[in-house]
C-alpha cells in the first residue's frame, strides 16, 4: 500500500474516532513519525498532503534535512527525549519540542532560542505511567509545577500544552485511563490561566491506539508505521 493510500485510510479513521466523540475531524492534527525513514518517503508523505512531522534523534534529523530544506511549510517536531546538551542544536533544527521534562531542559532550550531570535512552541511530557524507562514528568513529584511555575521567566518559549506516552499494550483499550488521566491533567492545568501557558495542544495517542486517544480528547496523535509502513530498524510502535 502506497503512502497516499495509507494516509487517507488513517484519515478516514480520524474522521470516525472525532465524529464518534462528538468532535469535528479538523480539531485533531496528525503528526506523521518519520524517524528511521528516509528523505525520499518523507517527501512523498508530504506530497501526499502532510505537513507535521515528528523526529526523535537530533543527529538522525540533522543528517536528513538538508534534503528537505526546500518543504518550507513543513513544521518539525522533537518528539524523542532530549539531552541538555542538545538543547541548542535541537532549537536550530527543529520548529516545536514536544519532549521539555525538566525546569533545567527548559533552561537551556529558552537560552539557545533567544540566541537564535526566536520562539520555540513547546509542550511538556508528561510520564503518565510512572515507568522508569521512560522520560517525562512524574505527575507525583514537584515537577510539573516547577516547571508551570518557571514559565514567565522563559520568554523564548510558547508553552502549549502536554505529550504523553502510556505503557504500551498490545489492547489499545489498556490505553484508555491513561488517556482520560491525561486529559484530566490537561483540562486542570487550562482552568488555572497560568501566566503564559496555553493548554492548547494534548498530544497523545499512536498507530495501535489513536483512535482510543482521540475519544478520551487528543487533540494531536502521532502516526508513523500506520503511514510509512514497518520500521527495519527500532522496534517501535509509533
Amino acid at each position: 500500500m502506497s503512502i497516499t493510500e495509507s494516509l487517507a485510510r488513517v484519515q478516514e479513521r480520524i474522521a470516525a474516532a472525532s465524529l464518534r466523540s462528538g468532535r469535528k475531524p479538523e480539531e485533531i492534527t496528525l503528526l506523521a513519525v518519520s524517524k528511521t525513514f528516509p528523505p525520499g518517503q518523507i517527501r512523498a508523505a508530504y506530497d501526499a498532503g502532510l505537513r507535521v512531522f515528528g523526529e526523535n534523534r537530533v543527529q538522525e534529523f540533522s543528517g536528513k534535512i538538508g534534503s528537505l530544506h526546500d518543504l518550507r511549510d513543513a513544521e518539525w517536531h522533537m518528539i524523542g527525549h532530549l539531552q541538555t546538551n542538545k538543547a541548542a542544536q535541537t532549537a536550530e533544527l527543529f520548529s516545536h519540542i514536544d519532549s521539555v521534562d525538566s525546569v533545567r531542559l527548559a533552561r537551556k532550550l529558552n537560552s539557545a532560542a533567544i540566541d537564535l531570535g526566536k520562539k520555540i512552541p513547546v509542550l511538556i511530557e508528561i510520564n503518565i505511567g510512572a515507568e522508569a524507562a521512560k522520560s517525562g514528568v512524574a505527575l507525583d513529584s514537584t515537577e510539573l509545577e516547577d516547571l508551570l511555575n518557571a514559565v514567565p521567566d522563559l520568554p523564548s518559549l510558547d508553552f502549549r500544552g502536554l505529550m504523553t506516552v502510556p505503557p504500551f499494550s498490545d489492547d489499545p483499550e489498556q490505553s484508555r485511563p491513561y488517556f482520560r488521566k491525561m486529559c484530566e491533567v490537561f483540562h486542570r492545568i487550562a482552568a488555572r490561566r497560568l501566566p503564559a501557558v496555553q493548554m492548547l495542544t494534548l498530544s497523545m495517542g499512536m498507530s495501535h491506539d489513536y483512535e482510543i486517544a482521540i475519544q478520551e480528547g487528543a487533540t494531536c496523535v502521532r502516526i508513523g508505521t500506520a503511514i510509512f509502513g514497518e520500521r527495519r530498524s527500532l522496534g517501535s510502535k509509533l
